[in-house]
Order: C-alpha cells, then structure tokens, then sequence
C-alpha cells in the first residue's frame, strides 16, 4: 500500500486533488491511501470548505490554518506545519500541486526529510521572475522525482532546463474536472436566475494576481476597462477578499459601480457562469484554461501566460493591465469567431488515471 500525503491550500489545488482523490478511491483503493494536509492559505468558505463539498473530496486530516502575512512569513510558517506532520505520518510520497505558497512549503518540507516529491502540473514557466508563483514552481520542480505536465510545452520547458527524468507529459488534471463536472454544473447551479443575467448575454471577470492588485495603476486600469466593458454587457466579477480590501484602501470603490460584483463562488456555481459567458476577462491561469475547456472567448490581463495554447489556438488575448486594449478586446472578442481552432492539447480527461498509475509503477518498481 502506498501512502501518499496531498499538500492543498488554494483553489486550483483543490480541483486538481478533486480528480485525483477521486480516481484514488475508486480504482486504487487496494493500492493506494491518501492523507490530505491543508494549509489554510484560502481560508473562506466559499474559496475552501465548499469545494471540498462540491468536488467530493475527503476531508483534510490536518488543517494548519495559515493564512495572511507576507510571503516570506507565510511559507515559513506553512514550511514548519508541513514538516510536524510529515515527520509524524512519513508517507511514501508527498504530492503537490501548481505554484502556490503552499506548494513550494511543500516541496521544501518533504526534500529536507528524503520524502519523494510528485509536482502536478509541472514545467509550466512565465518566464516572469516578478511573480512569486513563477519562483514557487521553478523551486518545486528541482526538488520534485516526478514532474507531472499537462502539455508538451511543459515537457520542453523543462528539457530547456536540463530536467528529463521523471518527466511525463500525463494530461491536465483540471480537464478532467471540467468534463466530469460540466453538466452537474449546468444543471444543480441556479446563479444565473439569482443574478439575473442570461446565457451569452454577459461578461464574466476576475483579478486577484498580486502583480495587478498591489499596483495601484494596473489595478485602476483593469477596472476601468471592465468598466468599458460594462457598456455594452453586463460583468459579473466575484471578488477575492483581498482585492476587495486593496480597492477600499486605495479608494477606488467607485470603479466598481458598473459591475455585478459578488462575493467568491461555490465551484458549481463558477464553471456554470464561465459556461454560460459571452466573454470572461481574467488574470487567473486556471480560469484562462477553463474558458478554453469550454470554447468561451478569453481576455488575459497579464502581459504573460503560462498556457500558451490557449493563445496560439486563438481562444486567449493577452492585453496586460491597459484599460483601452481590455476594452478593444472584449468587443472584437464579442465579434465572432474568427480565427479559433478546435485543439486538444490538454490530454483526454485521464489525467488522474495516468497520474496514479505512474505513482504505482514507481513504488513497486
């Protein structure tokens, strides 16, 4: 029996753990025992507890409760919490996920303690050292024995950086959740009657990156293209506590007179409004990747993205924090069509499955 811990603490994380969980339980359960650690770094209930009853996923057997506090002192602090339990529970491997705080404690946490480290969604680059998920998942990559990419850009990325072994292109675990929630979705979220917007007639937003919240420019810009935006169709923007708390410091609550702005959403609840948009702005990678998941055009307000797929299929825009080019491409975005191909680079919604078999191959090999 292999024991694995599972390090969460963030919304995407928990997705991803979601379909992997999941396909744990139901086809390796003879093979495989899970124990999940969460940090604590999202801590509202509607950004944590109801995922984890939405999606289905066990319980955390250990919550650390760290949240808040700069960057340094919240790895520190989740670094500490991570190595306590591991050093009680020593698991065969510790699995992380994407580019979080908690992922990089993680990482560093089973490294110091020889506990093999698995990274899903491996090799993903920016190319951006501003950001500090950029820095989280280069570091979490050079300590990881098993590097789970979802595309063969992923691969070569880190073929770039000399990283071969144990490298393998499995798919995106996120896809996988999308398909197996898609429908669900649709048809138990009733969030569309309680806002009272109709399919393909509004804007779906969010902004919650620190390199356009903690400017103070970039974040008035990105608001006033919404704004713009605002104009022609309503925009939906459920707001991360944390820029909502930055807006009312640097007083620029009036920007957001023109939107429907909402407190975050139940997981059901936002696939079913990013299903039903006409167009959702974004500097979020996970929601950029949903939209492509469901052929909803996308606006990009970074000047990078990790998923260049999206961008070269034609599904995605990058227009940075610029208040005219969010609006100029929103409305050709609205437009039509032109120039979207239909690709699959993102594997077959098997991910978990490729995912858990590789983890098993490896401990009896």
């Amino acid at each position: 029996m292999i024991k694995i811990a599972t390090i969460v603490g963030a919304r995407p994380q928990f997705i991803k753990a979601a379909a992997i969980s999941r396909v744990a339980r139901e086809n390796y359960s003879d093979q495989v025992s899970e124990f999940i650690i969460h940090t604590g770094q999202h801590y509202d209930e509607n950004m944590s507890q109801v995922f984890f009853e939405e999606l289905g996923i066990p319980c955390p057997e250990y919550n650390l409760e760290i949240a808040g506090g700069n960057h340094g002192v919240m790895t520190g602090r989740m670094l500490a919490g991570i190595e306590k339990v591991l050093l009680d529970e020593m698991p065969d491997w510790l699995l992380i996920y994407g580019d979080t705080n908690s992922t990089l404690a993680g990482a560093l946490a089973a490294a110091k303690l020889h506990i093999p480290v698995a990274h899903v969604e491996a090799g993903l680059r920016s190319f951006n050292m501003r950001m500090p998920e950029e820095i989280n998942r280069i570091l979490s990559d050079r300590v990881s024995s098993l590097l789970f990419c979802p595309t063969d850009v992923a691969v070569r990325n880190l073929a770039s950086e000399g990283i071969t072994r144990g490298v393998h292109n499995v798919g995106d675990a996120m896809y996988d959740v999308a398909l197996y929630y898609r429908d669900k979705a649709r048809q138990q979220s009733t969030i569309l009657h309680r806002l009272g917007v109709t399919t393909g007639e509004f804007a779906l937003a969010t902004c919650h990156r620190a390199e356009n919240t903690d400017d103070s420019a970039r974040l008035e810009a990105i608001l006033t293209g919404l704004a713009t935006v605002a104009e022609s169709m309503p925009v939906v923007i459920p707001l991360h506590p944390r820029t909502r708390k930055i807006i009312e410091e640097r007083e620029l609550s009036s920007c957001l007179n023109r939107l429907v702005v909402v407190d975050p959403l139940p997981f059901l609840d936002m696939i079913a409004l990013e299903q039903a948009a006409r167009l959702i702005l974004t500097d979020s990678g996970g929601v950029q990747k949903e939209a492509f998941f469901y052929q909803v055009p996308c606006i990009t307000m970074r000047e990078e993205t990790e998923w260049l797929e999206t961008v070269e299929s034609g599904w995605n825009c990058l227009v940075g924090a610029n208040a005219e080019l969010i609006a100029s491409a929103a409305s050709k975005a609205i437009q039509g069509e032109h120039g979207r191909k239909t690709v699959t680079p993102y594997g077959n919604g098997n991910a978990a499955e490729n995912i858990l078999a590789q983890l098993v191959r490896q401990h009896v090999g």
